[in-house]
């Protein structure tokens, strides 16, 4: 059977592949963007199965009135798919106030609304598949990316909880965290470079030498390959929770956990005596 999707952030990118995919073997999708022309293109070559709609995630009231006019358009929803984002770059003494609040309004908070507004739909029918785009950025953070980073890491935590209360209700949630795609003009992109950057402060110009010296040198993933993988992720029978777009992070994030669990095991007795637990005897040595 066909499916019925919501994406948003559909207007370029991995977002506009995963609509294109969708649409290309016969699935109806609604594609939001912030620019409805954007869209002008899709309903030209697919008619009838695309709603473009023109959305702001962080407007919560419009984001309500867009799940339901899809849902209502299409009589039900199978995929949603929170892809609207953007990454703040600069250090954290950096950050302005409006930059950071910005920053979780569209990463976090919009993803929120969509969430909320499509669980109703996907309860009432018992079933539907809920995937949020985090990055490998949700599972490391690096210097200068700790908007983003906590964008993304906040997503982590809130999907998984949601995986647990809506699984009774037969609906899947998946979180998906890509390295770096060339969504810009074949390259990967370069986070330093292409995201929205903090007024600088001098005294990170050294670190943004280096940092730039080495960032966007993985290898640049295909999103028309990603778009492919979505698919059989979103006709699995058993998705996972999460899973990695792309191989070039793999190492880095092994070598994360790897160092949190050694950590963990070189700092247990301090661990035990924070909790009062250590006997006397292992508190004298």
């Amino acid at each position: 059977m066909s499916k019925v999707w919501f994406v948003t952030g559909s207007s370029r990118g991995l977002g506009r592949h995963f609509v294109e995919a969708a649409l290309s073997r016969g699935d109806r999708v609604a594609a939001t963007a912030r620019t409805a022309a954007s869209l002008d293109d899709l309903a030209v070559a697919y008619g009838e199965a695309v709603l473009p709609l023109e959305l702001d995630v962080t407007d919560r009231a419009a984001v309500l009135a867009g799940v339901r006019r899809a849902a209502e358009h299409f009589g039900r929803l199978d995929v949603v798919v929170n892809n609207a984002g953007y990454a703040q770059i600069g250090a954290v003494e950096e950050l302005s106030e409006r930059e950071l609040r910005d920053q979780m309004e569209t990463n976090l908070f919009g993803a929120v609304w969509v969430v909320q507004a499509a669980l109703p739909y996907l309860r009432e029918q018992r079933s539907g598949h809920i995937v949020q785009l985090s990055s490998a950025a949700g599972l490391i953070a690096m210097p200068l990316g700790g908007a983003y980073h906590a964008s993304k890491w906040a997503l982590e935590g809130l999907n998984e909880a949601l995986a647990g209360e809506v699984a009774e209700f037969g609906i899947k949630v998946t979180i998906i965290e890509p390295g770096g795609f060339a969504t810009r003009d074949g390259k990967n992109p370069d986070p330093l470079a292409n995201g929205f950057m903090a007024t600088p402060d001098p005294a990170y110009d050294e670190l943004r030498r280096r940092l730039g010296a080495v960032t966007g040198r993985q290898p640049a993933g295909d999103p028309a390959a990603a778009a492919r993988a979505l698919l059989k992720l979103v006709d699995s029978d058993n998705p996972p929770l999460r899973v990695l777009f792309g191989q070039g992070f793999h190492p880095m994030i092994e070598q994360a956990y790897a160092d949190r669990l050694k950590t963990w095991a070189d700092w247990r007795d301090l661990s035990a005596e924070a909790q009062g637990t250590l006997a006397p005897a292992q508190e004298a040595r």
